[in-house]
């Protein structure tokens, strides 16, 4: 695994082009996420590495009478996200501070809904676990977190998401998607809900889950 330094590095470096790829392989996801999480308008939403901030926007407009929160850890990430909604979403309630998944700076139990989309590609093990963590002591509990993974999937393209993170460890990190079952569980997580979504030759795999307690 890359260290964080380096991946933070490299995402302030690409925040400029990142929609780009956004749109291109993860658009589709983003809104298969968005329908399965069915997020009622007037709660308190969290995305935790928002990237660019399309995800986001998306969960701002589903709720526009609730509070929606999106982290990241690179600044410029951050930064371009919360420009885009204050000129897209004039007057809701919508923050991006830059923070890490491992220390989110949030009372236990402060949210209704939780969103993450393609990170824990990028972290080691021992982080992998210290975000799930957070992000379940953020989650009420009731609360449902949506959860978008490169899926592991046909050989080909396993094969291909394995050169580029020979080539760049830091954006790509490595597929984790069958190991996310188990760790959610092991958090007291209740999985309601697996689909495979594929945009061009991009394939993923959403989670919806439930925290039991």
């Amino acid at each position: 695994m890359a260290p964080p330094r380096h991946t933070r590095f490299l995402y302030d470096l690409v925040a400029p082009f990142y929609p780009i790829s956004s749109r291109l392989f993860h658009a589709h996801a983003h809104q298969k996420t968005l329908e399965m999480l069915n997020i009622r308008n007037g709660s308190s939403v969290l995305e935790v590495a928002m990237g660019s901030g399309e995800m986001f926007q998306r969960l701002v407009r589903a709720n526009p009478a609730g509070q929606t929160v999106g982290v990241d850890f690179s600044a410029n990430m951050a930064a371009q996200s919360q420009a885009r909604t204050r000129v897209k979403n004039k007057g809701v309630d919508a923050h991006c501070p830059c923070t890490d998944a491992r220390q989110l700076p949030f009372r236990d139990n402060s949210f209704d809904a939780l969103v993450c989309c393609y990170l824990f590609e990028l972290l080691s093990e021992p982080h992998m676990l210290e975000a799930m963590d957070e992000m379940c002591r953020v989650l009420r509990p009731g609360g449902r977190l949506g959860l978008t993974l490169v899926a592991q999937n046909a050989s080909s393209f396993n094969l291909l998401y394995k050169f580029c993170t020979t080539v760049a460890p830091a954006f790509w990190g490595r597929q984790v998607s069958s190991a996310m079952p188990d760790l959610l569980r092991s958090r007291d997580f209740e999985i309601e809900t697996a689909t495979k979504v594929r945009q061009l030759y991009f394939h993923s795999l959403i989670l919806i889950a439930k925290k039991l307690s």
